[in-house]
């Protein structure tokens, strides 16, 4: 009987582990600021861009996993990922503002894309979308390589230029798949993947 609850218990504990994950990841942004604004080892804001980065690996894991990967959970985890890049964005501007500087066009219009998003999706949907779409995926893995990158080199190269082309990319897609879908949906693969569940 005790190992029956002990186990309902854990099984219980580890449906929050999730949540837990994106609160820490929106933690760790605005202590990537403090840090940098206090001129912390590069060593320490690449190391908290990297535990933002596994966080953000395997919340949705474990979620699926327990079966608790419900609509709110994705939205809170769109949220934690948008707030910790900015944050990460305004640390770099602190430490290495010239990194941002030689790619203002790119962010510019990587800034932009998010807005007309913003503003398609909250007309359309009255909320943000929540694809997860590869290409995000793929965009996460090039910023957490791009921004290490910076904060260990302190110089522009080439990891970041890979994020703003693939940034780029993933909105483009993200928007794409905003017109073409008449409803709000998530998990939504491709764009193609979006045009298909419109059509069907």
């Amino acid at each position: 009987m005790y190992s029956d609850t002990f186990s309902r218990r854990l099984e219980a504990n580890m449906t929050k582990v999730p949540a837990v994950l994106i609160l820490i990841r929106a933690i760790c942004g605005p202590a990537l600021v403090a840090a940098a604004a206090a001129e912390a080892s590069p060593w320490l804001l690449a190391g908290l861009v990297t535990f933002a980065f596994v966080s953000d690996v395997f919340d949705g894991i474990i979620a699926r996993h327990l079966g608790v990967a419900t609509e709110l959970l994705r939205r809170a985890d769109t949220i934690a990922d948008t707030a910790f890049y900015a944050c990460a964005a305004l640390a770099l501007l602190l430490r290495s503002p010239s990194v941002l500087s030689a790619h203002l066009v790119g962010l510019g219009l990587i800034v932009s894309l998010e807005l007309v998003r913003w503003v398609i999706e909250r007309q359309r949907y009255g909320r943000l979308a929540s694809y997860h779409m590869w290409s995000a995926k793929v965009w996460g893995i090039t910023l957490w390589l791009g921004f290490c990158e910076a904060f260990l080199t302190g110089q522009p190269g080439p990891f970041m230029q890979a994020a703003v082309v693939t940034g780029i990319v993933a909105d483009c897609e993200g928007l794409t798949a905003s017109l073409v879908l008449s409803s709000w949906q998530h998990d939504i693969r491709t764009v193609w993947h979006a045009v298909r569940l419109e059509c069907a």
